[in-house]
């Protein structure tokens, strides 16, 4: 229900889905859905959640498959583009639950930051150890920032060579460390 929720909620948004349209998708009864999630922002705490799980194992898998900070980075950065089809189709999942969230009146205050700490604090870990010392949360921030920028800008222009092309010029930056 939560993988169900997660789609939906980047592909309709927050105010669009439904917790019969989450039912549907994961081919549950509707009433399944009430009873694990009473609420929309029950869901939504559910999949700020596996995001940030989704994240972190992302991150660790990185970790683990590459030896050099250099090209942990590059290969988030590959990653930050992989998806460009459905980027640029339906925004950021990440950048546009977080900015969803965010516009809600009265809504409790998920961990929606943790969502975009978790990546700046790795890639400043790796930035430091790539001996940029005080420049690596600056850095870390201007590449989630060109990524989130790009995102937006291929979602609203519908082109998702706009992340292709972002992704190189983050790579030679990566590169020229």
């Amino acid at each position: 229900m939560v993988a169900a929720a997660t789609r939906l909620l980047h592909q309709q948004g927050i105010e669009r889905t439904t917790l019969a349209d989450i039912a549907q998708l994961a081919d549950v009864p509707a009433g399944n859905v009430y009873y694990y999630f009473k609420t929309k922002d029950d869901v939504i705490a559910a999949v700020v959640d596996a995001h940030v799980g989704q994240v972190s194992a992302s991150l660790a898998a990185l970790d683990a498959r590459y030896r050099s900070p250099k090209a942990r980075l590059k290969a988030l950065v590959s990653e930050f583009a992989g998806n460009s089809e459905l980027l640029a189709r339906y925004g950021c999942p990440l950048g546009s639950l977080c900015s969803e969230i965010d516009k809600r009146q009265d809504a409790p205050d998920f961990a929606v930051g943790e969502l975009m700490r978790t990546i700046i604090d790795w890639a400043e870990v790796q930035y430091r150890a790539l001996g940029q010392g005080s420049d690596a949360r600056d850095l870390a921030i201007d590449m989630l920032a060109a990524y989130q920028g790009n995102a937006l800008l291929a979602n609203t222009l519908r082109d998702p060579k706009i992340l292709s092309g972002a992704a190189r010029r983050l790579e030679r930056r990566i590169d020229a460390l």
